[in-house]
């Protein structure tokens, strides 16, 4: 039969993390909870960078970019989700597809990029402290950020352009709680192999060559702490050690979904969860517990809420 005789697929079914009623009701109370903590843990590191004048330094600045960006990550996932766990039919119209396919892989690179440069920060805080407040500038860190949301946007929209040239004209049934490009181009009616291989080749490099780029740098702090050590060492060593759980529980799960064929290999909707749902809810805790500067404003930022 010709390929012009089928009708296209209008929307998505979403199997979702499980189809029993109790586990559901357990996941939305779960889920709920991670994305609260989300929202306000990112928030409150937001508004106390800001409003502190003592965290203005680069780190800062970009640490503050990072958690807006966990908010809006785990906002294209959360909310659908939640709203699934707790309806009969879970459909997404495909347009609705499309557009979180696009948003979630536009914030997910830019977080990419962002942990890199944020990597880069410290490498040149550590390794050439006599030249960082003059390389890592206020106008130079704005480049660098806006730089990471240019990248994610150009990655996103061959990611979605590639999707939507595909044929979909059934089966509909997305084993997973959200859209992305291993699930649904596995529905495309048509032969995928080009296509599956252009975008691991996009996803899966850009986040094993930004993983390298990370592990390279924090080598070579490690190996500047070793041979220079002193107090201002360890503090940064300490900053480092936070830097390198967010680099682990977010890249490691991304390269494992998206630098394999998606035809041949199943997805696993259980790992998506750490990297949309674990590694936000992480982010502030790791940032806030491990460093007492952030800590000791928040703590400032508290007296005078009770003062008002």
């Amino acid at each position: 039969m010709a390929l012009g005789n089928f009708s296209r697929v209008t929307e998505f079914i979403l199997l979702g993390l499980s189809d029993t009623r109790e586990l559901q009701v357990l996941f939305f109370t779960f889920f709920f909870l991670a994305y609260a903590m989300v929202l306000l843990g990112n928030l409150l590191i937001i508004v106390t960078v800001r409003t502190d004048p003592k965290l203005s330094s680069p780190m800062y600045f970009l640490l503050c970019n990072l958690s807006f960006i966990d908010i809006c990550c785990t906002s294209v996932t959360s909310p659908r989700m939640l709203v699934d766990l707790i309806s009969q039919r879970k459909a997404i119209a495909f347009e609705d597809c499309i557009a979180q396919l696009f948003f979630l892989h536009f914030a997910g690179a830019s977080e990419m990029f962002l942990l890199t440069v944020m990597a880069y920060d410290r490498y040149t805080a550590i390794c050439k402290p006599l030249h960082y407040t003059a390389i890592m500038s206020r106008q130079v860190c704005w480049l660098l950020v806006s730089a990471c949301w240019a990248g994610g946007f150009l990655h996103s929209i061959v990611q979605m352009l590639l999707t939507i040239q595909l044929p979909f004209c059934g089966p509909n049934t997305i084993d997973n709680y959200f859209c992305d490009v291993p699930p649904v181009i596995r529905l495309a009616c048509t032969d995928i192999y080009v296509t599956e291989w252009l975008m691991a080749s996009n996803s899966g490099l850009i986040s094993l060559v930004c993983f390298l780029v990370l592990v390279t740098s924090y080598t070579f702090i490690l190996v500047t702490v070793r041979v220079h050590f002193n107090e201002g060492h360890w503090k940064a060593l300490s900053t480092c050690a936070s830097h390198v759980m967010v680099v682990t529980l977010f890249f490691v799960p991304c390269i494992f979904i998206y630098l394999r064929p998606f035809s041949t290999l199943p997805s696993d909707k259980h790992i998506c969860v750490i990297s949309t749902v674990f590694s936000p809810v992480m982010n502030p805790l790791i940032y806030t517990l491990r460093n007492n500067e952030v800590k000791a404003s928040m703590w400032k930022l508290r007296k005078r809420c009770r003062v008002f």
